[in-house]
């Protein structure tokens, strides 16, 4: 009751037809460099942040932002 190898096949010659060899070998590409990327940043989650002192900068602005609209609101 499950898939026959023919039916993978028929798929496999379907999607082919329709999308095309090249882009298909891009999606690849374009997937194994996601994977990649994914388990880098799961193996070292601070990698990806370019300067984590401009981060926490730039989260001292948004609370002084909001600390300032709270000021605002009660005079």
């Amino acid at each position: 009751m499950g898939i026959s190898i023919w039916q993978l096949l028929i798929l496999l010659a379907v999607v082919i037809l329709i999308f095309g060899t090249k882009k298909l070998k891009n999606v690849g590409g374009d997937l194994g460099s996601a994977i990649k990327s994914f388990k880098s940043a799961v193996k070292d989650p601070d990698a990806g942040d370019a300067d984590p002192q401009e981060k926490v900068t730039q989260d001292s602005a948004d609370t002084a932002n909001t600390e300032s609209v709270k000021k605002e609101d009660n005079v």
